[in-house]
């Protein structure tokens, strides 16, 4: 017999029952993964007996201890033995497990960090005398008197000391402990009227504080908005778009932030479900697909958003970890995230990030070299006339070249006619020129406005095609000689696929011969373009996987408006570039291109004037 053949023996197994011991080791495998899941599962032990202050203690990562201390219901002492016991727990009653209400309702949590570490419970509820037990190895000691305020304390040493084997797949002290305030932090967004303290222990005494987070106050997105400011940074604060929608029962509140705010990785998006914090595929996938116009696929968008709805509809009972759920209409959820953050996105026009502004302001910013002394403030020996200016350097006339001046003229008006709102009041302000013949320079009230051209134009076309497509379809114009496209014959196959598609879009293409195909029309939007180019580009744009029809028409106009924009070189007028400046404020989700990059910076007034020492 071989090693592969240990399962296999010529006598019957028998069968027989664990002891309590082992199911309890088993159950902590499924339950406690790491320090972070004991944390998390106490925390909502805590949140679930109404506690509005949580304190939370490591030490070496979680691994050598965690306490969590709150001030909620407190149990009586005859009731910690049972809080112990597999099954146990005060939140349902076992006659219904659909309308679920609280965080923990299995009863696991408790018995399973007793079976593998050193678990010791001490709580006292109103009213009552204090009590403690203490439970290693799933061996527990007599209950006995102990002074304490009303509340609980949980503390668990030496995690996964039963089974050290375990102990060998934790990752190190540092990265433990990320993930306990990454669970702590989640909580916290979860419950912005409980307040939050996480202190590392580690070596003793009162430790370091990691987190803390004040108990919020007013209303629930008053309470929101300041707890995710705190964890998130108040830059998210205010870049969030508030989220605040319903549809058949269910509701959708929360914030999630303008595309030109995103994340190289998904790793600052918080879902919620009747306030449990989860990780949910269809959620996530959602919020991709709302941002999937205004997002390039290697950004992610920011967002803190809650699902509410009946706990009937929806399935908490799915994983171990209570992380996953189920819905029982998936299609309504989805739906409304996807558009209430479209809604909220083209609501919010031509904004963009303030962090692309600030990113300009450090980018100008010369790098110090001690204290800064102006030419005005220099000592002119030997001389009261003013110093000479220097000359200019090699070039200087060479580079002016590339700066366009606009003077626009005065508006006529007849005597008696009410003045006209000036161009700088409004919101992207007037332009006054233009650089390297790509960016467009524009005076506003209160600073100035640096457009790029090529990008805002881009969305600009974009946002005319989509809405020419829902309408009535793309205008198309005949090409006189219908262009011949040669490719492969896979790619050929896969565009004549979609032609009714393409022909809706304003693209007319037909088969021609093996591996070619003939292009009759164009969009008329883009004027003359390379049908060559547009078509290598759609393939491109197609390779994202996407199956839905929308999904696919949506990627074929944003690679045609790519090549009907304004492209980088071209010199405009002073009223293409106030026109474009125009649109661009009445145009939804102008503030970034289709690719997710900002298509304008706005500088103050007042930072510009620091820059140079004028403050």
């Amino acid at each position: 017999m071989t090693a592969h053949d240990r399962n296999i023996g010529t006598d019957r197994p028998r069968i027989r029952a664990l002891d309590e011991a082992a199911i309890n080791r088993i159950a902590a495998g499924e339950v406690v993964e790491r320090p972070a899941s004991a944390v998390k599962e106490l925390v909502e032990n805590a949140i679930d007996a109404g506690a509005t202050r949580i304190d939370v203690a490591y030490a070496d990562g979680g691994k050598s201890l965690i306490r969590v201390t709150d001030d909620g219901c407190g149990m009586a002492p005859e009731d910690l033995p049972l809080a112990l016991t597999r099954h146990a727990t005060s939140k349902i009653d076992g006659t219904d497990l659909l309308s679920i209400t609280s965080f923990g309702f299995r009863g696991e949590a408790l018995p399973s960090l007793a079976a593998v570490g050193r678990l010791a419970l001490t709580s006292r509820a109103a009213g009552g005398e204090g009590a403690c037990l203490s439970v290693s190895g799933g061996r527990a000691d007599p209950v006995k008197p102990a002074a304490i305020r009303r509340g609980t304390v949980v503390e668990l040493r030496d995690l996964f000391y039963a089974t050290p084997a375990r102990l060998k797949f934790l990752r190190t002290d540092r990265a433990e402990a990320q993930a306990i305030a990454d669970a702590v932090r989640r909580l916290a967004m979860a419950e912005p009227l409980v307040g939050f303290t996480l202190r590392d222990v580690t070596g003793g005494g009162e430790g370091r504080e990691v987190f803390r987070a004040e108990a919020g106050q007013g209303d629930f997105f008053d309470a929101l908005q300041a707890r995710l400011s705190r964890v998130l940074g108040p830059d998210f604060a205010a870049n969030a778009l508030r989220i605040d929608t319903a549809r058949e029962d269910v509701a959708l509140t929360g914030f999630a932030a303008l595309p030109t705010y995103s994340r190289g990785a998904a790793t600052h998006q918080y879902l919620f479900v009747n306030g449990r914090p989860v990780r949910d595929k269809l959620l996530s996938g959602a919020l991709r697909g709302a941002y999937q116009d205004v997002l390039p696929r290697d950004r992610h968008a920011v967002a803190a958003l809650f699902v509410e709805l009946d706990p009937t509809r929806v399935d908490q009972n799915v994983h171990p970890a209570k992380t996953e759920v189920r819905f029982r209409d998936p299609g309504t959820v989805r739906g409304l995230i996807v558009s209430a953050l479209k809604h909220a996105l083209a609501e919010h026009g031509h904004r963009t990030s303030s962090t692309v502004s600030d990113a300009t302001l450090g980018a100008f910013r010369p790098e110090p070299e001690g204290p800064r002394v102006y030419q005005m403030d220099r000592p002119r020996p030997g001389s009261s006339r003013p110093a000479r200016p220097p000359a200019p350097e090699p070039g200087f006339a060479e580079t002016s070249a590339v700066f366009a001046r606009v003077d626009a003229p005065a508006p006529d008006r007849e005597a008696g006619d009410a003045p006209t709102t000036p161009p700088e009041s409004q919101p992207l302000g007037a332009a006054r020129g233009q650089i390297h013949e790509n960016y467009v320079i524009a005076q506003t009230e209160g600073g100035m406005v640096i457009v790029d051209q090529h990008a805002a134009h881009e969305r600009l076309v974009y946002e005319r095609l989509k809405r020419q497509m829902a309408e009535r379809g793309v205008a198309a114009q005949a090409l006189l000689i219908p262009e011949i496209v040669e490719m492969g014959e896979g790619e050929a196959a896969r565009l004549l696929d979609i032609a009714d598609d393409l022909h809706r879009a304003g693209l007319a293409v037909e088969a021609f011969g093996a591996g070619a195909v003939a292009v009759r029309e164009t969009p008329a939007i883009l004027g003359e373009v390379d049908a060559a180019a547009l078509l290598r580009d759609i393939l491109d744009g197609l390779d994202d996987g996407t199956a839905s029809l929308a999904a696919r028409i949506d990627a074929v106009l944003s690679r045609m408006s790519c090549h009907g924009s304004v492209r980088s070189g071209r010199r405009m007028g002073a009223a293409e570039m106030n026109a474009l400046l125009r649109e661009m404020e009445a145009t939804p989700r102008s503030g970034q291109c289709n690719h997710g990059r900002p298509t304008y910076v706005e500088l103050r007034l007042a930072d510009i004037e620091r820059l140079f020492g004028r403050t």
